[in-house]
C-alpha cells in the first residue's frame, strides 16, 4: 500500500468530520427512527464461551436470534436497537493482528456502529436507511457507492436476493453499482447451525469519477466494505437444512474507522482524529520525528509502521484492560500478552524507547478522547497501569538477551543459505524469552527469512511430553536434601552456602553452578543423569524466593543462551543451601559453568502483592477484632492468600466487612512498602509491632513497614504513630481467613454481581418458575467461591424472597380456596334441583391441597363433585372426587368415577382420600393425569357417567 495520495484530498488539520461528530450523526440517525440506544457489551464476552472477544456487533443479541432471551428481560422488549459496538479481531477465526500497521484498515481494536430489528422491518427499511445516512446525512457523493446482493446458491436451493437488488434500484443507486456477490462475501451464517441469510454490502471508492464495479471485494485498497446489511430470515438446522424463520431480522454493521477515513477522503484510517491525538502522545514521549503516513517500501525506518502498530495496541489493551482482560499464558490472556510485547517491541526497535512505563504513558490519551462514550474506560487507569507496567518490565527485561539470541540464529540462517530459521530455535525464543511466534515471524519477516513450521510444531510437541513425563514421576516432590546430603555440602568447600540477597532486588542474576544433586548422589554433569529426570541445582548466588514463612516458592529458567536451559519449578532451602528443582529442557550443565539465573518475574509480581496484603490483613484483623489476636500460620500464592490466626470467637460477617474496608482502604492508597534489616532487641520495642508468637526470629531481623520508612521507625521505637500502620517481622481457637487476588479477584467479584443479577431476575418471576428457581439458586450460592460478606448478604436477601414467596403462595392458595369454595356453595344454592357438581377449577393451578378443601365442602353438604385443575406449566392435571353413602351401588362408587376420567387424561394410581363406614366403598379418590389438553373433555365426561350411572 502507498501513502494516500493528493487526489485523494489528504485530510486536513481541522478534519471534515470528527470521530465524535461521525458517532453521534449514526445514532441520532437511528434513535430519530425509532431505535433504543443499546450500550456496547463488554469486550470480554464472559457469557459466550464460544468467544475469546466480542468481534461484531451482534455478539450480545445472540440470545435473541436464537430465541433463548429471557422474555423477562429488557433485551427481549427490543425491537429496534442502535450503537457502537466495541470489538477486538486478535485471535481465533477473526485475527486482524499480523496485519496491523502494514496497511491503514485494519485493526486489533475497532468500533461497530450498528442498528437492528428483531422481528420488525425487514430488507425495505434497512436499505432505506443505509443509503438515507450515507448521502442526506454524511453528503457521501452516489456515484462513489456500490452494494452488493446474494448471488443465490443452487447447492442450498436459494434464489438471488432480487428484492434487494430492486430496493438498491428504488431507492436511486445506480444498477451498474449494484454487483452480485457469492455465498462466501454474501450470506451470512452465525455458525454451523443457527440463524443465518443473505446480506448486501456497500462499499465505498476511494478514488471517485470511475466506475469501479469490479473492484468491489477484489482486495483493492481503494474499494472497501464499509457497511453490511444482514437479513437474518433462515434456520440452518442440525441437517443442513435451511428453514424459514417466523420472525425476520436485520444485523448491520458499519466499520466506524472505515466511515471516519472515507469521510474525510483519506485511504487510511489513521489519517483521521482517532489516531492523530496519539500520534502526538508517542511523539511527545518518544523524541521521534512526526508522523508522515507512510506504508512498505516507503517507509524504510519503520518509525511510520511502530507508531500505527503502538496507536492500535494502546487502544486495544485500554479497552481490553478496562473490562477485566489480564495478560498470561493462556487463551485471550495470551492473546493480550502477545499485543503488548508486538507493540513493545516496535517501540523499542523503531523508536528507541526505554522499556518499562511506555504503554501505561500512551493510553491517558486514549482514556480523554474516547472516555465520554465509553465511560467504563475511564475508572479503572490505575489497575490498567499496573498491569501494563508489570507486562513491559517483564518482557523489558528478556528483550535484550532474546534479540540477542534471536541475531545468532538468523545468522545461522543466512549464512546457511537456507534463509530459514530453525524451529527449534524459534521454540527456545519462546518457552524461555516470552516471545510469541508471530513476534519472532515479525522479526523473521524484516530480514527476509522463514520459520520450519514443522520443526517448531516438533519442539513445542516434545516439550509438553517432557512436561507430563516428569509430573507422572513426582517431579516437584521428588528432590530433597537429607542430612546426609546436608554433611557431604558442609565439606566440600566448593560449594558455600548459596547467597540469596539478591532476591529482595531485582533478582535476575549472572551464578555459577556449584553442585547438581539427583536421588542422593551428586553429579558434576547433567549428562550423567537420566534423560527427563528432575534434579536439583545450587548456585552461589540466586535472585529466586525459596518456599519459606508461608510464601511459595518462585519458578523460573537457569540457562547458558543459546545453548543450555534448565527449568527451575521448585525452590526450596535447605540449611541455607537453596535447591532450584526442576528438569533440563535441553544442552548441557556442568558445575562451575557460569548461567543466567531468572525467575518468573510475572509469578512473582502477585506473589509479592499478596505477601503486603497479609501484612495489611493482619493490621486490619487487630484494628477490628483486637491485640490478642496472633498469626498462627499463613500462605502466600500468585492468586490467593490464606491467613491463620487465634481469636475466641467465629469472626462475623459485619466483622468481615469492617476488615475488607480496612484492607480496600490500605490498598488505594498505595502507599510505598519499606524494609530493613534492625537488630531484634531493638526491633522487639517497636510499637505496634506484629511477629509470629513462639517464631525465632533471626538478629538482626528484617522489619517491614508500609506507609513509613523503617530507618526512621528504627531512630524511635516508642513512638505510638507507629501503631496506626503495619509493622512485622517478615520472616486459643485458630481462626482462618482465604483471601483470593488478581485475577481470581476479578472473577470472584464478576461472579458475585452475576449471582446478585440472578437473584433478581428469579424475584421477577411467579408461580411454580419462582419456587423451581429459587431452590436452585440456593444450591448454588451454598456453592459458590465468592466473598463471604457478599455471600452472607445474598443468603439475606435469598431468605427474605424466599418468606415472601411462600406468604404469596399460601394468600393465592387461601384465596383460590375461597373462591371455588364459594362457588360450589354457590351453585348448589342457586340450582337447588342439580344433582352433582362437576367442575375445571382453574385458580387451584393443579395444587392438590386446594382440591381436597373444595372436596370436603362438598362431602360437608352431602353433595357429589368431580373437580380437575391443570397445573400453571400445563404439564399435569390433578383430579378429586366425592360420592355421598347414599348414592354408592355396587356399580358406581369413587373409584369407578375416576376410572371414567383416567382414561381420557391418563394416569392409573389412584390416592383413596375416604371410604364408606365398613371400608367396603371408596367415596373419594384423588389421582393425577398426563393430558392436560383433554381436561374439558374429562369434565364432560365425568358429568355424563353421574348422569347415567344404573
Amino acid at each position: 500500500m502507498t501513502a494516500p495520495s493528493s487526489s485523494l484530498g489528504s485530510p486536513s488539520k481541522q478534519p471534515r468530520w470528527t470521530a465524535t461528530a461521525t458517532r453521534t450523526a449514526f445514532l441520532e440517525f437511528f434513535k430519530s427512527r425509532g431505535h433504543t440506544f443499546w450500550p456496547s457489551s463488554s469486550t470480554i464476552p464472559y457469557e459466550d464461551p464460544t468467544l475469546l472477544f466480542a468481534n461484531a456487533g451482534m455478539n450480545q443479541y445472540k440470545p435473541i436470534f436464537l430465541g433463548t432471551v429471557d422474555p423477562q428481560s429488557d433485551l427481549a422488549k427490543l425491537k429496534r436497537a442502535t450503537n457502537s459496538q466495541k470489538c477486538i479481531r486478535a485471535g481465533g477465526k477473526h485475527n486482524d493482528l499480523d496485519d496491523v500497521g502494514k496497511d491503514g484498515t485494519h485493526h486489533t481494536f475497532f468500533e461497530m456502529l450498528g442498528n437492528w430489528s428483531f422481528g420488525d422491518y425487514f430488507k425495505r427499511e434497512a436499505i432505506g436507511y443505509s443509503w438515507e445516512l450515507l448521502t442526506e446525512v454524511y453528503k457521501i457523493p452516489k456515484d462513489r457507492l456500490y452494494a452488493s446482493y446474494f448471488e443465490g446458491d443452487p447447492r442450498n436451493g436459494l434464489e438471488p436476493d432480487l428484492e434487494a437488488k430492486n430496493i438498491w434500484l428504488d431507492v436511486g443507486m445506480a444498477e451498474d453499482h449494484i454487483v452480485p456477490g457469492n455465498p462466501k462475501d454474501n450470506f451470512w451464517e452465525m455458525g454451523a447451525t443457527g440463524p443465518c441469510g443473505p446480506s448486501s454490502e456497500i462499499h465505498y471508492d476511494h478514488v471517485g469519477g470511475r466506475n469501479a464495479a469490479n473492484l468491489v471485494n477484489k482486495d483493492d485498497i481503494t474499494v472497501i466494505e464499509i457497511w453490511n446489511n444482514v437479513f437474518i430470515q433462515y434456520n440452518r438446522e442440525e441437517s443442513g437444512e435451511l428453514r424459514p424463520l417466523p420472525a425476520k431480522h436485520v444485523d448491520t454493521g458499519m466499520g466506524f474507522e472505515r466511515l471516519l477515513a472515507a469521510l474525510n477522503r483519506t485511504l487510511s484510517n489513521y489519517d483521521t482524529d482517532i489516531f492523530t491525538p496519539i500520534f502526538t502522545r508517542i511523539q511527545q514521549l518518544t523524541g521521534v520525528r512526526p508522523y508522515s503516513g507512510k506504508f512498505g517500501s516507503q517507509d524504510p525506518d519503520g518509525i511510520d509502521t511502530a507508531y500505527r502498530v503502538i496507536a492500535d495496541h494502546a487502544r486495544c489493551l485500554t479497552f481490553a484492560l478496562s473490562d477485566g482482560g489480564v495478560p498470561s499464558n493462556i487463551g485471550r490472556g495470551y492473546v493480550l500478552r502477545r499485543i503488548l510485547r508486538r507493540g513493545a517491541r516496535y517501540a523499542r526497535k523503531k523508536l528507541g524507547v526505554e522499556l518499562g512505563s511506555f504503554f501505561s504513558s500512551v493510553i491517558p490519551v486514549v482514556i480523554e478522547h474516547q472516555g465520554e462514550f465509553f465511560p467504563e474506560i475511564t475508572k479503572k487507569y490505575n489497575d490498567i497501569k499496573e498491569l501494563l507496567d508489570e507486562e513491559e518490565q517483564s518482557f523489558a527485561r528478556t528483550l535484550d538477551r532474546g534479540e540477542k539470541l534471536f541475531d545468532g540464529f538468523a545468522r545461522v540462517a543466512q549464512t546457511s543459505g537456507v534463509n530459514q530459521l530453525n524451529g527449534r530455535d524459534v521454540w527456545r525464543l519462546y518457552d524461555t524469552f516470552g516471545f510469541p511466534v508471530d513476534l519472532t515471524r515479525l522479526m523473521a519477516e524484516e530480514l527476509k527469512l522463514t520459520i520450519n513450521d514443522a520443526e517448531f510444531e516438533e519442539a513445542q510437541a516434545h516439550s509438553k511430553e517432557v512436561s507430563k513425563a516428569v509430573v507422572k514421576k513426582g517431579g516437584k516432590e521428588a528432590v530433597k536434601l537429607d542430612v546426609h546430603d546436608l554433611a557431604v555440602l558442609e565439606k566440600n568447600e566448593n560449594v558455600p552456602k548459596t547467597d540469596d540477597s539478591f532476591k529482595f532486588g531485582p533478582g535476575n542474576v549472572t551464578a555459577t553452578i556449584k553442585a547438581i544433586y539427583h536421588e542422593k548422589s551428586f553429579a558434576t554433569s547433567t549428562s550423567e543423569l537420566p534423560e527427563n529426570s528432575s534434579f536439583g541445582i545450587i548456585l552461589d548466588r540466586t535472585g529466586f524466593y525459596a518456599e519459606s514463612g508461608g510464601q511459595e516458592y518462585d519458578t523460573g529458567s537457569i540457562t547458558i543462551d543459546g545453548v543450555a536451559e534448565f527449568a527451575v519449578e521448585n525452590v526450596q532451602v535447605f540449611n541455607g543451601y537453596v535447591l532450584h528443582i526442576g528438569q533440563l529442557k535441553y544442552g548441557t550443565l556442568q558445575a562451575g559453568d557460569e548461567v543466567f539465573a531468572a525467575y518468573d518475574e510475572l509469578r512473582r509480581w502477585p506473589l509479592r502483592n499478596n505477601h503486603t496484603g497479609t501484612h495489611i490483613l493482619n493490621f486490619a484483623l487487630r484494628e477490628i477484632l483486637g491485640d490478642h489476636v496472633d498469626q498462627k500460620g499463613s500462605l502466600v500464592a500468585p492468586t490467593k492468600l490464606r491467613f491463620d490466626f487465634s481469636h475466641k470467637a467465629p469472626v462475623t460477617p459485619a466483622e468481615l466487612s469492617k476488615i475488607e474496608e480496612i484492607c480496600d482502604t490500605w490498598i488505594k492508597r498505595d502507599v510505598p512498602v519499606f524494609s530493613k534489616d534492625v537488630d531484634l532487641k531493638t526491633a522487639q520495642k517497636i510499637v505496634g509491632l506484629r511477629a509470629v508468637f513462639g517464631e525465632a526470629y533471626p538478629d538482626p531481623v528484617r522489619v517491614v513497614a508500609l506507609e513509613f520508612d523503617v530507618e526512621d521507625i528504627a531512630k524511635d521505637v516508642t513512638n505510638p504513630k507507629w501503631r496506626n500502620t503495619s509493622v512485622e517481622f517478615c520472616g486459643g481457637t485458630i481462626r482462618r481467613l482465604i483471601a483470593v487476588t488478581g485475577t481470581e479477584a476479578r472473577e470472584v467479584s464478576r461472579t458475585a454481581t452475576t449471582l446478585e443479577a440472578e437473584l433478581e431476575f428469579i424475584d421477577r418471576k411467579s408461580g411454580k418458575d419462582k419456587d423451581t428457581a429459587l431452590k436452585a439458586y440456593t444450591v448454588t450460592l451454598a456453592t459458590a467461591d465468592i466473598s463471604v460478606v457478599r455471600k452472607a448478604a445474598l443468603r439475606d436477601r435469598l431468605a427474605n424472597i424466599r418468606k415472601n414467596f411462600d406468604s404469596e403462595v399460601k394468600a393465592a392458595e387461601t384465596a383460590a380456596t375461597k373462591k371455588a369454595v364459594d362457588a360450589l356453595e354457590a351453585f348448589f344454592k342457586e340450582t337447588p334441583d342439580a344433582h352433582v357438581y362437576v367442575a375445571r377449577i382453574d385458580e387451584a393451578q393443579g395444587n392438590a391441597k386446594v382440591l381436597q378443601t373444595i372436596s370436603l365442602k362438598a362431602k360437608a353438604l352431602d353433595k357429589p363433585a368431580y373437580l380437575l385443575s391443570v397445573d400453571s406449566e400445563g404439564s399435569k392435571i390433578a383430579h378429586i372426587n366425592y360420592v355421598p353413602k347414599s348414592l354408592i351401588t355396587p356399580q358406581f362408587d369413587a373409584k369407578v368415577w375416576a376410572g371414567v376420567v383416567t382414561k381420557i387424561i391418563g394416569g392409573k394410581q389412584f390416592l383413596t382420600l375416604s371410604r364408606t363406614p365398613g371400608g367396603r366403598k371408596d367415596d373419594s379418590i384423588q389421582g393425577v393425569g398426563s393430558e392436560p389438553k383433554r381436561v374439558d373433555e374429562a369434565v364432560e365426561a365425568a358429568r355424563l357417567f353421574f348422569s347415567n350411572r344404573s
